[in-house]
C-alpha cells in the first residue's frame, strides 16, 4: 500500500529538474554559452601561442614556420604581390641563403641560395657531390627522358662533353649567329616597328620568348616553328611545350602521391601534361623522321657543310654501344635544350629592358658607346678604288 507521504512525494518535482526550471525562468538563454567559455579561452590561448612560436621561427628561419604549413602561408603572400623583390628581400636578410621548409605532407622543401660561392661549389668545385637523384629524375623523367638536366655521372658527362664542343665549333657559332640576326632584323624589328607605328602596347616578355623559342628550336632540331612572326601566332608546339613545361613544374609543389594517383586517373594537371607530351613527342618524331631521309640522300660533303644543329651532330654519333642513338634519345637531347635556352635568354632580355627603362642616365651612356663603336668600325672599313 501507498502511505500519504508516498503519494506526497510522488508529486514533487526532483532537484535537477528544478533547477532547471528556476534557470529557465531566470536566466536568459543567451548566457548559456558561459559554460563553454573556458573551452574557448584554452584554444584561443592555443593558437596565440602557436602563432607566436611561428612568427617567432622567422628570426632563425627567415620566414615563419606554421604547423603541417610549414612557410606555405609566406610563399602565397609573396606569390600574390611582387615576388621578385620579396624573395629578394628574404634573401638579403639570411645573407643570400635559407632553407625553404614547406608542408608536411609535401615534397615542397628545398635550400634557397644566391651566393655566388655557393653556386660556385654546386656546379663546379663539387658538382659530382650533388647528383639530381632518384626523386628529381622521376618528377621530370616524362618530359626531359634521359636528356642532360635529367642524367648524372657518366651520361651527363658524355652529353655535356659532345654539346660543349660542338658549340665552341665554327659551324655552329655561324649558324647561331646567322639565325639571331635573320630573326631580329626579319621579324624582332617588324612586330616593334608595327606595335610602335600603330600605338600598341606588346606583352615584351612574351615577345622576347617567342624569339628564343625560334632561335633554340633552329639550333637544336634545325627548324623553324615560327612563333615570331607577324600576328604573333598562336603554334601548337611551342603551346605544348610550355603547358608541359607548367605541369612538370607543379609535381614539385604536389605531394608525390598525389600526382602519381592523377597521373594513374588521368586527371587533372596530369592529364594536360600527357596530352601535352604527346604532342611533343609527335613533333620531334616527325622532325627526326625528315631528317633521317634528308641524310641518307646527301653526300658527306652536304653533310659536313650543314650538318650543324645538335640533332644532326648527335646523329652522326654513336653510344657506348657502337650503335646509333635511338629516336628516343634524340629526342630527349634536343628537349632538353630548348628548355635550356627558351627561358632563361627571354627572362634576362626582359630584365635588361625594364632595368634599362629604370635608369634613363644608364640607357644613355649605351647609345653614347654603341654610337661610337658604330661610328670607329665605318672609319675603319677599307674602301675600294
Amino acid at each position: 500500500m501507498i502511505t500519504q507521504q508516498q503519494q506526497q512525494q510522488s508529486h514533487l518535482p526532483n532537484s535537477s529538474s528544478l533547477s532547471s526550471d528556476i534557470a529557465g525562468n531566470f536566466i536568459p538563454p543567451r548566457l548559456f554559452f558561459l559554460q563553454h567559455v573556458q573551452i574557448l579561452e584554452l584554444l584561443l590561448a592555443l593558437v596565440v601561442f602557436i602563432a607566436i612560436h611561428s612568427l617567432r621561427q622567422k628570426r632563425h628561419c627567415g620566414l615563419p614556420v606554421w604547423p603541417v604549413l610549414g612557410m606555405l602561408p609566406s610563399l602565397v603572400f609573396g606569390v600574390q604581390c611582387n615576388m621578385y623583390e620579396w624573395i629578394s628581400d628574404v634573401l638579403c636578410d639570411r645573407n643570400g641563403t635559407f632553407r625553404f621548409k614547406g608542408p608536411w605532407f609535401s615534397s615542397l622543401n628545398c635550400v634557397v641560395t644566391a651566393d655566388p660561392r655557393n653556386l660556385e661549389h654546386l656546379l663546379k668545385t663539387r658538382f659530382s657531390n650533388y647528383p639530381k637523384g632518384q626523386y628529381f629524375r622521376d618528377t621530370v623523367g616524362d618530359l626531359l627522358g634521359g636528356g642532360i638536366f635529367n642524367a648524372d655521372d657518366e651520361k651527363w658527362q658524355r652529353q655535356r662533353k659532345t654539346a660543349s664542343i660542338e658549340f665552341h665549333s665554327t659551324k655552329f657559332r655561324q649558324l647561331t649567329t646567322e639565325s639571331l640576326l635573320e630573326l631580329v632584323h626579319s621579324r624582332l624589328l617588324p612586330v616593334l616597328e608595327n606595335a610602335v607605328n600603330n600605338s600598341m602596347s606588346v606583352d615584351l616578355q612574351d615577345v622576347l620568348l617567342r624569339l628564343t623559342f625560334d632561335n633554340v628550336c633552329m639550333i637544336a632540331f634545325g627548324v623553324d616553328p615560327g612563333c615570331l612572326r607577324p600576328g604573333l601566332p598562336n603554334i601548337p608546339f611551342a603551346r605544348a611545350f610550355e603547358d608541359a613545361t607548367e605541369a612538370t613544374v607543379l609535381r614539385f609543389v604536389t605531394p608525390t602521391c598525389i600526382w602519381k594517383a592523377m597521373r594513374y586517373l588521368d586527371l587533372g594537371s596530369e592529364k594536360k601534361l600527357k596530352r601535352s607530351i604527346e604532342d611533343v613527342d609527335e613533333f620531334a618524331e616527325n622532325v627526326i623522321r625528315t631528317r633521317k631521309k634528308e641524310l641518307s640522300v646527301q653526300s658527306e660533303d652536304d653533310k659536313k657543310r650543314h650538318g650543324s644543329d645538335l640533332l644532326t651532330v648527335f646523329m652522326g654519333l654513336k653510344g657506348e654501344n657502337g650503335q646509333p642513338f635511338s629516336d628516343r634519345f634524340l629526342r630527349d637531347i634536343c628537349v632538353n635544350f630548348i628548355l635550356a635556352g627558351r627561358d632563361t635568354s627571354s627572362v634576362a632580355m626582359s630584365w635588361f629592358f625594364w632595368l634599362l627603362d629604370s635608369h634613363p642616365t644608364v640607357e644613355e651612356k649605351i647609345l653614347a658607346e654603341t654610337r661610337q663603336i658604330i661610328s670607329e668600325r665605318v672609319s675603319w672599313t677599307p674602301r675600294l678604288h
